[in-house]
C-alpha cells in the first residue's frame, strides 16, 4: 500500500483533467497506467468516485481489457503469438520451450517480478512467423536457438524465476 499512495498525485492529476470527458473512464484508466505502470487499487476508488460509478463497474472495465494491469509490470515482457501464422510455423512448441525454461505458465509472472510471459493473438509480423515481443521489439522467425539466446540475454539481468 505505501508504493500506491505514490501514485495519487498521478491519479488526481488524471482525474482533474480528464473526468469531464464523455467517456473518460478508458482516457483515465490509459493515463494512469501509462504513468504508474499499473492502475493501483487506490485508483479504482478514486476512479468510481469521480465519475459516478460503482467499483464494480470500474473493476469490470479493468478485467475486460487484457492490456490493463493491476499490479507492477515485470522487468521483461515476453509475448509470443499464437495466431494462425505463427502456429502453422512452430509457435506452439517455442511456448512449450518457454514454459519449461522459465517454469511459467501463458499468463504467469516470475515471483520476483523479473519475467512475464503473455500470448497473443498477433504481433502483425505474420509473414515472418513466428514472431516474439520482447519488451516491445518485436523479434521474427525466432527458432529454438533464437529464443533461448533471447532468454539469455534477460536472465544476464535475472538468474532464475
Amino acid at each position: 500500500m505505501p508504493d500506491e499512495l505514490n501514485h495519487l498525485p498521478l491519479i488526481q492529476r488524471v482525474l482533474a483533467r480528464e473526468k469531464a470527458t464523455p467517456g473518460a473512464l478508458l482516457p483515465i484508466l490509459h493515463a494512469i497506467q501509462a504513468g504508474a505502470g499499473y492502475i493501483p487499487d487506490s485508483a479504482i476508488a478514486e476512479i468510481a468516485h469521480a465519475l459516478n460509478l460503482s467499483l464494480a463497474e470500474v473493476h469490470g472495465v479493468i478485467s475486460f481489457y487484457h492490456d490493463f494491469r493491476t499490479t507492477p509490470p515485470a522487468r521483461h515482457t515476453l509475448r509470443l503469438c499464437r495466431a494462425e501464422s505463427c502456429q502453422s510455423r512452430g509457435a506452439e512448441a517455442l511456448a512449450a520451450q518457454l514454459r519449461e525454461q522459465l517454469g511459467l505458465d501463458d499468463h504467469g509472472t516470475c515471483a520476483d517480478g523479473s519475467v512475464s510471459l503473455r500470448p497473443v493473438y498477433c504481433l502483425g509480423a505474420c509473414a515472418c512467423s513466428p514472431a516474439l515481443e520482447l519488451d516491445g521489439q518485436v523479434h521474427a522467425r525466432l527458432t529454438p536457438e533464437r529464443l533461448q539466446a533471447l532468454l539469455q540475454s534477460c536472465r544476464e539481468e535475472v538468474k532464475a524465476c
